[in-house]
């Protein structure tokens, strides 16, 4: 989701404000785009390229949404309805909208679940803006995660493994949804936990083997080795609860590997993880639980699905993996 600022009438300590918050784009009026352009590496756009659009009416719905799948840029002004919204996303992807509050922004990025794809925040919502830009552009959609049982834990030998340095600090209880199969994914927990041998990398998910699959938002996933740095990662936490944090280092190395194999109901999963006490599975309530003194029978939180990616993208295809 991109947050735009509208700096119109203009205020040059708002666009400050607005620049240093971490929108994706200001709108300020045409004779302003060229000195702001030099403050910040971040798009500037004049007043008159992106228009916005009183919604009051059925006819005022099918007109917009016409021009928006004939590519024509416009955003929904103030006072838009919920209803008329789910009609327009339901046909096109590309609807972006005003909001004047953070209620408005919060609930314009929840709208049928996946949210408008841009939100113009109005001047009048100036104090609410490193709000919303927290809200609504590091908040994801919920998972569900569910109690898996450990069914075998055995070494691996050597492989390949992917760290994973993220530019934010982590939690407890956090970190990122991993797994042989995208149909079945661990939530291997970040390094926020100190010991007397090693201190801790709160910032820091050591996900796994190369080849393994990791959940990415808005429903996609990527093998571990393909991720880069700059690459916007989900973070899940044990309620399900999901934010973004970005890749600033991929450490790929030579280490020795378990194989953790777990069940979930009629489903079951693998991964391959380093064989390091400092490498955490996450419990039910939210506890690491290192891979070194897992065993058989103990509980971790995973999320299964159905297997069929392409690109990781979602398929319908017959499919196994194993």
């Amino acid at each position: 989701m991109n947050i735009y600022f509208k700096s119109v009438p203009f205020s040059k300590s708002d666009v400050t404000l607005a620049l240093e918050s971490g929108v994706d784009g200001v709108i300020v009026p045409a004779d302003k785009v060229e000195s702001v352009s030099q403050l910040s590496r971040t798009a500037v756009i004049a007043e008159e390229d992106m228009p916005s659009r009183s919604m009051s009416t059925k006819a005022d719905e099918e007109a917009i949404r016409d021009e928006l799948l004939a590519g024509t840029q416009a955003v929904l002004a103030r006072g838009w309805e919920i209803i008329p919204v789910e009609n327009l996303l339901a046909q096109c992807p590309h609807v972006v909208a005003e909001a004047g509050n953070l209620e408005e922004a919060v609930l314009a990025a929840g709208i049928l679940q996946r949210g408008v794809q841009g939100i113009v925040v109005l001047p009048e919502a100036i104090g609410d803006l490193k709000d919303i830009v927290s809200r609504c552009k590091t908040s994801r959609e919920h998972e569900e995660l569910q109690e898996a049982v450990i069914t075998r834990v055995e070494p691996a030998g050597l492989g390949h493994r992917v760290c994973i340095d993220t530019m934010s600090m982590l939690h407890r209880g956090q970190g990122m949804l991993v797994g042989n199969s995208s149909a079945f994914t661990f939530l291997v927990h970040a390094e926020t936990e100190h010991n007397e041998y090693v201190a801790s990398r709160p910032f820091r998910v050591n996900a796994g083997a190369v080849h393994a699959y990791i959940r990415l938002p808005n429903d996609t996933t990527t093998y571990l080795s393909e991720v880069e740095a700059g690459r916007e990662m989900l973070v899940v936490d044990h309620t399900g609860a999901t934010t973004l944090a970005v890749a600033g280092r991929v450490k790929i190395e030579v280490r020795p590997m378990l194989l953790v194999e777990a069940v979930c109901g009629d489903k079951k999963g693998a991964v391959f993880l380093q064989n390091a006490e400092t490498i955490r599975l996450t419990a039910p309530d939210g506890t690491p639980v290192s891979v070194v003194s897992l065993k058989p029978g103990d509980k971790v939180l995973c999320r299964t699905d159905e297997a069929g990616r392409h690109f990781g993208m979602r398929i319908k295809e017959d499919i196994q993996e194993k």
